[in-house]
């Protein structure tokens, strides 16, 4: 027997794999953090990609936002924000002209601890700290996309002298990685805003790893074009949410520059797809809940044969972190159900029921989590596991005792590439 350790919450748990079965793991290449990410930070920011210095796109007695993306880790508030301030104050700005706001949360979780960490920082205590509202903020139109989505961004924004998103380039199951654009959209956009770009989903080219021909990253590009964006600063982190590298410039250039990093960083070549992929997340945060972790189901489905088996390994601590995908789930039976659904009346939640039931309709999805077995069975349609051997042994039955398995540890920053398929 192989044993290898998984990420789950806090702590670690085991599976257990037969020798003659293990294919071996994917991990990431490799992804040593910066040593000084602040420093690192002003530098980009004086020689930005495809821009001017931000210190020559402000005037005294202008007002600037920076706003956080959503999906933002801590490091990116904490070694990012503070240099980005301080630039900015150089330049000529009161500390009380600069707002830092907070982009939309779809999951509903807080920014509490986030925002005490901006207040940390030199000159914060005098900045102003906001957080969208999705539903409840001011919003202004300021155009349409090609795709017919009508934009609609936070008031405060909009009016800003300079406008900056700061955010991090992750994997994301359907806008491919997140970053640059994601900052306005859905970061400052409205409920209708949000919706409409949501409901691209099931394009064929709405999937993880993609930009280029993805309907809904190109959409939320537009409305960031409307938004007349100044400057974006993008990080790359590492699985353990270190800085690896800091982009700053033009809406594009610097984006682009961000996600190919992004790309020869996560994407990990692999010469054929397995009967079984035991995967998890990577422990917390990004096994919280079990929506957060059913993207982790999306980019293992790479390595996973049609018909085969995906172990997912998540704690869930939270549940599952959304009503909407559980009434989803409840509802529908069919991937075509969803879409049509999704055509009809999209709400935010009913992407993770659409990806769970997507990946679902190709491979059989064991659960190892502190779910109940009744919702994880009745509810989300998969099989429940007392332990990650466990349910890896009833995959082997079920699948056929020969099966190819592989490992993937860290999840949620992990996709296999097949170079058999150029995929």
């Amino acid at each position: 027997m192989v044993e290898i350790w998984l990420p789950y919450g806090r702590t670690e748990v085991s599976v257990r794999v037969p020798e003659e079965n293990f294919r071996g793991t994917i991990e990431v290449k490799g992804d040593d953090p910066l040593e000084n990410p602040a420093f690192h930070t002003r530098r980009s920011l004086q020689s930005p990609i495809g821009s001017k210095p931000l210190p020559s796109m402000v005037k005294t007695g202008e007002k600037a936002v920076l706003v956080i993306d959503d999906a933002a880790r801590p490091a990116i508030v904490n070694d990012l924000i503070p240099p980005v301030i301080s630039e900015l104050v150089g330049a000529g700005l009161r500390p009380e002209d600069i707002t830092i706001l907070f982009g939309a949360n779809m999951q509903g979780t807080t920014q509490i601890e986030q925002m005490s960490q901006v207040r940390g920082a030199e000159f914060a205590n005098r900045v102003k700290i906001l957080n969208h509202d999705y539903r409840s903020s001011v919003f202004l139109h300021v155009g349409d996309t090609s795709h017919g989505t009508k934009v609609f961004l936070n008031e405060v924004f909009v009016k800003a002298d300079v406008k900056i998103l700061v955010g991090n380039v992750a994997l994301h199951p359907y806008v491919g990685y997140t970053g640059g654009r994601t900052g306005v959209l859905p970061g400052v956009s409205g409920e209708q805003t949000v919706l409409h770009n949501h409901s691209l989903i099931a394009h064929v080219n709405a999937r993880p790893g993609v930009i280029d021909g993805n309907p809904i990253s190109e959409d939320m590009t537009e409305a960031a074009e409307l938004a007349k964006v100044d400057l974006i600063i993008n990080a790359v982190l590492n699985r353990r949410g270190q800085i690896v590298r800091v982009f700053s410039g033009n809406l594009h250039e610097a984006f682009r520059s961000a996600f190919q990093t992004a790309d020869n960083l996560f994407k990990v070549p692999c010469e054929s797809k397995v009967d079984v992929a035991v995967v998890s997340p990577g422990g917390t945060p990004e096994d919280t809940t079990l929506c957060r972790s059913i993207q982790t189901v999306s980019y293992a489905l790479n390595t996973v044969k049609d018909g085969g088996a995906i172990v997912l390994v998540a704690e869930c601590s939270h549940g599952h972190g959304n009503q909407v995908f559980t009434e989803w789930m409840g509802k529908f039976d069919k991937p075509q159900q969803f879409e049509q659904e999704i055509a009809r009346r999209f709400a935010i939640g009913g992407q993770y029921a659409y990806l769970l039931m997507k990946a679902l309709e190709k491979a059989r999805v064991y659960l190892v989590s502190t779910i109940p077995d009744y919702y994880v069975s009745n509810v989300f349609k998969m099989r429940p596991g007392r332990t990650a051997t466990a349910a890896l042994q009833t995959a082997l039955r079920t699948i056929g005792k020969d099966s190819d398995v592989i490992v993937i540890p860290h999840g949620a920053s992990t996709l296999p590439v097949h170079t058999e398929h150029g995929s």
